[in-house]
């Protein structure tokens, strides 16, 4: 078994998201925009980025972002690739992050709930808010 797709995959990440850091001059793709995982497939023809996205209500908006901007994505990355040719992009979105938050908040409404304390009102805003917020100086 080949450990191609890979190392591909890896490749692939880091400059997607470099390209994603610089900026893509879309005003869809807003917020705190990761790629979670990368799975190329194994005859290198199509690569699917996982993307997650902070708060979680641009997500929708991001991923159409990307979407459009997948071929402008794939040949800037591919300029800076050893790859003979660049598998094509796929946007997908990672909510993995989102059910975390939201298993955290409900974690915290029931540990405040058996205690009768006022802990228990993070929402799922909140604990995106604290994921996104740069730490203190």
């Amino acid at each position: 078994m080949s450990h191609r797709p890979e190392q591909v995959a890896s490749v692939i990440r880091r400059a997607v998201q470099e390209q994603i850091v610089r900026g893509l001059h879309d005003p869809r793709v807003r917020g705190l925009v990761s790629i979670t995982k990368v799975v190329v497939d194994d005859d290198l023809s199509e690569a699917t980025l996982s993307i997650s996205v902070l708060p979680h209500e641009f997500a929708p908006l991001s991923i159409e972002g990307l979407r459009s901007a997948a071929q402008h994505i794939q040949r800037r990355a591919r300029e800076g690739l050893p790859l003979r040719r660049m598998p094509r992009l796929r946007f997908v979105l990672d909510d993995s992050l989102k059910r975390s938050a939201e298993t955290d908040a409900a974690l915290l409404r029931a540990a405040g709930g058996e205690h009768g304390e006022g802990a228990g009102e993070a929402t799922e805003e909140d604990v995106a808010q604290d994921l996104t917020r740069p730490p203190p100086p």
